[in-house]
């Protein structure tokens, strides 16, 4: 009865999501392991950096990588990466399945660039074929930084943890103009009914100002969308194509 017992609370005990050998994040480490994980991460930033350095202008899409082909949101995304295409922009996203397969699949068979900053996870995630570029990430912050720092607007589908995660760090990065405020738009009004009304609670609180409503355009229309997106960026920027120097062997 009693090994039963530890049997059963042992099973109670095991992680849904099964973590990685080492974490870094689960406490302090030995100098020696530290400075080797410093090293990983420059390695890992330079990587990224040097393979979306002429990805061109981007918009990222975010949302959930639980939706299959045949959901509303699923079709939504592909026309948005359809939409980004057809302006020119190159389509960024997690690289992974759902909402983000959607996005670079709608710029794909538009024949637009479609690129995807993938993380390592150990169940979920994978890359998805649609993608004209590609880059895998261990950590997400490294991931997150990639996927802001090359776009001039951000889409947000509808999604779980990871997408509000995106969401609100963007935000928060926009609403401390530590980036230039670039368009938010918010795909979904009834999916993020609930989350407006917590954000204008917190306004009404005083924990962020009444502006900072002004960052986002929350929208069921697509229409609405991009040309919310387009005219904010026509009108506040010039984009110049980077040039590639063969001396320092940079590759298309």
């Amino acid at each position: 009865m009693q090994e039963e017992k530890k049997k059963k609370a042992k099973k109670i005990a095991e992680p849904i999501i099964p973590a990685k050998e080492h974490v870094y994040l689960e406490g302090p480490k030995s100098r020696g392991y530290e400075f080797v994980f410093l090293f990983k991460v420059v390695w890992e930033f330079f990587k990224g950096l040097r393979n979306l350095h002429f990805v061109g202008p981007c918009v990222t899409v975010f949302g959930s990588a639980r939706f299959k082909d045949d959901h509303i949101y699923y079709q939504k995304a592909m026309e948005f990466g359809k939409r980004i295409a057809g302006t020119g922009f190159t389509t960024m996203t997690g690289g992974g399945p759902g909402i983000m397969e959607a996005a670079n699949r709608g710029a794909f068979e538009a024949g637009g660039k479609s690129v995807g900053c993938n993380i390592r996870l150990p169940f979920e995630q994978h890359y998805n074929k649609y993608l004209t570029k590609a880059v895998t990430f261990d950590h997400f912050f490294i991931r997150k930084t990639l996927l802001i720092k090359y776009s001039y607007a951000f889409i947000i589908m509808p999604g779980g943890f990871g997408t509000m995660d995106e969401f609100f760090e963007t935000l928060t990065l926009i609403q401390t103009k530590t980036i230039t405020q670039f368009p938010i738009v918010i795909f979904g009004k009834e999916f993020y009914a609930d989350l407006m009304v917590a954000i204008e609670d917190m306004a009404e609180k005083g924990t962020i100002s009444p502006e900072d409503l002004d960052l986002v355009l929350l929208t069921d229309d697509i229409d609405e969308a991009m040309d919310h997106i387009s005219k904010y960026i026509t009108t506040n920027y010039k984009i110049k194509r980077r040039r590639r120097m063969p001396w320092f062997f940079e590759k298309k």
